[in-house]
């Protein structure tokens, strides 16, 4: 169970792709495009007419989009709440590198270290940004340090740590008492996956639509955010009215963010939970 809250918490997600140059450099396929180079990757990776785009293994992806929402306790008492992701600008082809996106997210971990929270992260998540960054001779030399203790300071890769924690792991046990993050959510009055799911990204990365894959990443960070509020009440982290504030200030970010132009889909989000938090009430 969650042990504490951290006054600096992001609850993460990430979204990836079967990696071009993987399938190129891996198959000897030189000159094949970026389709033909992941569809030999899912050959290879078992595909069947049942299943065309079988799971890979993470380090034969790429990474496109980190999206996390940050919740920052100060000293004097005040709380924010911010939604960031990456690509910071879909437009530009740096931004767009996949070494600027994972160093840039673990660059930021190191420095800021907050309390790191995913679904299905330790086993997939942060293996892959360890995995694609050594692959991609990305350095991280914050988010490696390693206390010698524990407890003596922040440790994103033991299993347990304060600091990494993995809502899945929490949640599930094996075989079918394992939720997903839609099924877990949704029974809670959250919205679960909109408009696109994870089989869907691939198709849109080779379509160009990076800022649709952008947009879907910010939902399930809301939502892995959501349910780790859900389950810090649980634990008795956040009253009653602790956790009504906590969600006002979501319903307060998605309302400002949406009025912008980048950030209209987030009505769409808004419109979801309200639904949800109704649908799901319980009968009394």
């Amino acid at each position: 169970m969650i042990k504490a809250v951290k006054d600096r918490v992001w609850a993460f997600d990430i979204e990836w792709v079967p990696d071009p140059v993987a399938g190129r450099v891996l198959h000897g396929l030189p000159h094949a495009s970026d389709r033909e180079a992941m569809e030999a990757l899912w050959r290879a990776g078992g595909a069947s007419e049942q299943d065309p785009q079988p799971f890979l293994k993470t380090v034969l992806c790429r990474i496109v989009s980190i999206a996390a929402v940050e919740r920052r306790a100060r000293a004097s008492g005040d709380v924010s709440i911010n939604l960031m992701s990456l690509p910071r600008d879909v437009e530009s082809p740096h931004a767009r590198r996949e070494a600027n996106v994972i160093g840039t997210f673990l660059e930021a971990l190191g420095e800021h270290s907050p309390q790191l929270v995913g679904f299905n992260s330790l086993d997939s998540d942060v293996k892959i940004l360890i995995q694609r960054g050594v692959a991609l001779g990305v350095q991280a030399t914050g988010f490696c340090a390693r206390p010698e203790k524990p407890w003596e300071g922040v440790d994103y890769f033991a299993r347990g740590s304060d600091f990494n924690i993995d809502l899945k792991d929490v949640l599930g046990g094996w075989g079918k008492s394992v939720p997903s993050l839609h099924e877990i959510a949704t029974l809670s009055g959250i919205p679960g996956k909109m408009d696109v799911d994870g089989n869907q990204v691939a198709r849109l990365w080779l379509e160009g639509r990076l800022d649709e894959i952008v947009r879907y990443n910010e939902y399930d960070a809301l939502t892995t955010y959501l349910l780790w509020l859900r389950l810090a009440h649980f634990a008795g982290h956040f009253s009653a009215e602790d956790y009504a504030t906590e969600q006002a200030r979501v319903r307060e970010l998605l309302e400002v963010r949406s009025q912008k132009p980048e950030g209209a889909h987030l009505a769409r989000y808004l419109t979801e939970w309200d639904r949800l938090r109704i649908a799901s009430r319980p009968l009394t």
